[in-house]
C-alpha cells in the first residue's frame, strides 16, 4: 500500500540558485516516513520512546534526478518493505514527485533498538503489521 503526502517547497529551503536546497529532501521524506509509521504501522515515536524504545536509521540511499523550485507542490510517497534476511530491519521506499515525475528516489533502513542498549529489534506489535509486506529488492 502506497501512503502518500503533499507538500510545498518552502522559501528558506531555497538557495542561491533558486532551487531547493539538497539537505532538505530527505526532510520531506522523513515526514512522510513518520506520518506513515505512525498512521498506519501504529508505531508512535514519543510514546515508544517513552516506554525505551527507539526506531532509528540505519542506512539510506538517495538519487536526485531533478531539481524542485520555490513554491512547487509535489508529493512524497512511502511504501514498507522487509529485509529477505534480516527480520529485524525495515525498509522505506519513498519518491518525491513533481507532476507525476520522479524528482528524488530514497530508501531508508531502520530498526528498533532499547534506549539501554542491546542487540536490534522490531517490537512485537509492529511486526504483526508485516504479514504480506513485500520484501525488498535492493533497487532503488
Amino acid at each position: 500500500m502506497e501512503f502518500s503526502k503533499t507538500y510545498t517547497a518552502k522559501d528558506e529551503h531555497i538557495d542561491f540558485q533558486n532551487i531547493m536546497d539538497g539537505l532538505y529532501y530527505p526532510f520531506y521524506m522523513e515526514y512522510c516516513r513518520h506520518d506513515y509509521i505512525k498512521e498506519v504501522l501504529g508505531f508512535d515515536f514519543e510514546e515508544e520512546a517513552k516506554n525505551g524504545v527507539n526506531m532509528v536509521l540505519s542506512k539510506y540511499t538517495l538519487q536526485f534526478v531533478r531539481s524542485l523550485k520555490k513554491g512547487d507542490e509535489f508529493i512524497v510517497t512511502c511504501n514498507l518493505m522487509v529485509d529477505k534476511s534480516n527480520k529485524s530491519v525495515l525498509h522505506f521506499k519513498q519518491t518525491i514527485l513533481l507532476n507525476n515525475k520522479v524528482v528524488t528516489k530514497a530508501v531508508f533502513s531502520g530498526t528498533c533498538v532499547k534506549a539501554g542498549g542491546g542487540r536490534p529489534f522490531l517490537p512485537e506489535n509492529l511486526l504483526q503489521k508485516l504479514t504480506g509486506a513485500p520484501e525488498w529488492d535492493g533497487e532503488l
